[in-house]
């Protein structure tokens, strides 16, 4: 446990506080990591810290919370996150949680009851490992959906299961080839099975029921509403434009600044169309310019913002379909290789281009790559980009990491390229034994989420939660982190690879400054410090002080954004 240091009470005014945290540990994720004793806030900003500064600052109008030994600590900060989509699920036929196969046609059935008004059941967050082989069947849709067309995404967005009626409407059959960079599962006569894996579910995502621009915007605010409920203050949106059936959602989020629904700071990844080429850069650049007037005028009125600096390019996809992008082929079921190594969806050469152009522009980059090739072709391509335009500062970053090997784990710090990891995935559940353990075999499984390694060799760590592929609730990624078990693991559970488990401390960090840093907000946001925003959130324990095993059993009671109190369930 990190020990408590006595705090130097100090106060930026002596006017009185808004709100006022006093009784309890409250952990700054500082550059010392250190602690104080109590929070000041007015006008949105952290005035105080320090029992006896706060104290000093209650007036008559101030909010006075004690917080009887809870912990608080900086507002998470989601860098890789996609709130739209998951506001949208939570709007539409959700599955998320859903426990099994059976569980998850039983939802569909009860949505399509419940909506008979609907002309497609859209919606989202099956689970690969609950269908053998990872694909569920048109069959198990057919029989509780067979008059309307059916369209559903995983939980990671990578794949989809449409019923039979979407795929004839999408006019998917056998004599469908399979697209660049997706595949369609098929049925032994090569009649589509019902899963399409990668760019493969646009065959039919294309003809889905567009939402209108309010239902973004509800989306979007729906999205919001549930971070909130996590303690989540900023973060990154990982996907700014067309995917997967989804429209462009930039135009939700400049609406939402511009009419000032936006609470805290909001980072916009402008997704790269994998099938266009480096023309697209202009294009990105006229979008990052609509952010940035949306930003002014969102500031003007004294509200949160939203900028679009970022570019997310997607290298690979995942293992599970064995479509992450491997040094070495995948193993077949008798443990031989396949020759299949994955998909590169840019060529290294070009990505290497679009990369340096992309940071030449002042952009950062934020590149999913989950195999170890993917990983070693973004690193590549940051390399060179430094060669030709020198440090620059853009705050590059790489997500997902699940992979990686041993020689490219020093290049995250000498390219100053941040790990963005999504640590709830650092576990073996049921999905990591039967789908990743036998495609990748014994010396590739055990380089998996190298987080402890990244700190050592100096990386900085940022991390997320990638939902709706997986819950948003930060605390129970940290349990992993520093666990690497399941928040549900019995008694006596192994850790996954424990020499890679992260300290309390650290973890939480890369949830709050290190992610600020990735958002290019630290000096305004992710940690407690005087005259940065006030944003904060309080736990219903203190972590630091019980067993690591109990992490997950955290909640947060109550969370501040710029001030303002959006999620209040303090005295519930």
């Amino acid at each position: 446990m990190l020990g408590r240091v006595t705090d130097n009470p100090i106060a930026l005014t002596h006017e009185a506080a808004d709100l006022v945290l006093i009784g309890g540990p409250c952990y700054t994720a500082d550059a010392a990591r250190s602690w104080t004793s109590g929070i000041a806030v007015r006008a949105g900003v952290i005035t105080a810290l320090g029992e006896q500064a706060a104290r000093d600052a209650i007036g008559p109008r101030t909010r006075v919370v004690d917080l009887a030994g809870k912990l608080a600590l900086p507002g998470f900060i989601d860098a890789h996150v996609h709130p739209v989509f998951g506001g949208a699920e939570r709007l539409r036929c959700d599955l998320t949680g859903s426990r099994d196969a059976h569980e998850a046609v039983a939802r569909v059935a009860a949505y399509a009851a419940a909506n008979p008004q609907v002309p497609w059941i859209v919606g989202g967050g099956w689970s690969m490992d609950q269908f053998p082989g990872g694909a569920p069947s048109r069959a198990l849709l057919d029989a509780v959906v067979p008059d309307r067309p059916v369209f559903l995404l995983n939980r990671d967005h990578h794949d989809a299961w449409a019923n039979s009626l979407a795929l004839r409407v999408a006019d998917v059959d056998r004599d469908t080839p399979d697209p660049v960079g997706g595949r369609i599962a098929r049925e032994p006569g090569g009649e589509p099975a019902g899963a399409l894996h990668e760019e493969a579910a646009n065959l039919v995502g294309r003809h889905a029921p567009r939402l209108s621009e309010d239902d973004y915007l509800d989306a979007l605010l729906e999205g919001q509403r549930y971070l909130h409920s996590f303690g989540v203050t900023g973060w990154q949106d990982a996907i700014v434009g067309g995917y997967l059936g989804y429209d462009d959602i930039l135009p939700a989020y400049l609406r939402a600044a511009r009419e000032g629904l936006l609470i805290g700071h909001v980072t916009g990844a402008l997704w790269w169309d994998r099938n266009r080429g480096l023309e697209q850069i202009a294009d990105l650049v006229e979008r990052r310019a609509a952010a940035a007037d949306a930003l002014t005028a969102g500031s003007a009125a004294g509200l949160g913002g939203f900028t679009a600096g970022t570019v997310k390019i997607m290298q690979d996809g995942i293992c599970e379909n064995l479509t992450a992008a491997m040094l070495e082929p995948y193993l077949d079921g008798a443990g031989h290789p396949t020759g299949h190594r994955g998909h590169s969806y840019l060529d290294a050469a070009l990505l290497a281009e679009a990369v340096t152009r992309l940071d030449a522009l002042g952009f950062q980059v934020h590149v999913h790559a989950i195999g170890d090739r993917g990983v070693r072709e973004a690193l590549d391509a940051f390399e060179a980009a430094r060669a030709a335009n020198g440090p620059t500062g853009n705050r590059h970053h790489i997500a997902h990491i699940q992979v990686v090997d041993p020689q490219d784990i020093p290049r995250f710090r000498e390219l100053d390229v941040t790990a963005n990891m999504q640590a709830l995935w650092a576990a073996e559940d049921e999905q990591m034994r039967a789908l990743n353990e036998p495609v990748l075999g014994a010396r590739r499984y055990v380089r998996q989420y190298p987080f402890e390694a990244l700190r050592r060799s100096g990386a900085t760590l940022a991390a997320g939660s990638d939902w709706p592929v997986s819950t948003p609730d930060p605390l129970q990624a940290v349990h992993v982190a520093v666990n690497r078990t399941v928040p549900d693991a019995v008694a006596g559970t192994a850790p996954f690879l424990p020499d890679q488990a992260l300290a309390l401390g650290d973890a939480l960090a890369a949830y709050t400054i290190g992610s600020a840093r990735v958002c290019r907000a630290e000096t305004r946001t992710g940690s407690l410090e005087i005259g940065k925003r006030a944003d904060l959130a309080v736990l219903d324990r203190d972590v630091f002080g019980s067993a690591a095993q109990r992490i997950g059993e955290a909640s947060v009671v109550l969370t501040v954004a710029a001030g303002a109190v959006v999620h209040d369930a303090y005295d519930s």
